[in-house]
């Protein structure tokens, strides 16, 4: 999880630093880019046993009445970093950037 909160830390940092240097003040995920990762997520995690898990936290389990939902992505760091790095080079694809 520590390479992934870096990761997630320096994509952040510099989200934060090209709105600011643009002039941009808002963020937001297009509803659309986030089904299709929900379905990124869940395809590579069901080539794993990980979602078959009963009571991972992984999943909710440690918060009560929580859907069982697994979130994280298990393709890989590096198909994260390369997923990541292309929403960037295609301008944010997938947000709305807005003054």
């Amino acid at each position: 999880m520590t390479v992934a909160i870096e990761q997630h830390s320096d994509w952040i940092t510099e989200c934060i630093t090209h709105l600011r240097a643009n002039g941009i003040n808002r963020i937001e995920a297009k509803p659309e880019a986030m089904d299709g990762w929900v379905e990124e997520v869940n395809e590579a995690a069901n080539k794993t046993l990980l979602p078959m898990a009963k009571h991972s936290w992984y999943l909710g389990a440690n918060i009560p009445g929580k859907p069982r939902v697994f979130m994280p992505y298990a393709g890989g760091m590096v198909r994260y970093r390369e997923i990541c790095a292309d929403v960037v080079a295609k301008g944010y694809e997938g947000f709305t950037l807005s003054r």
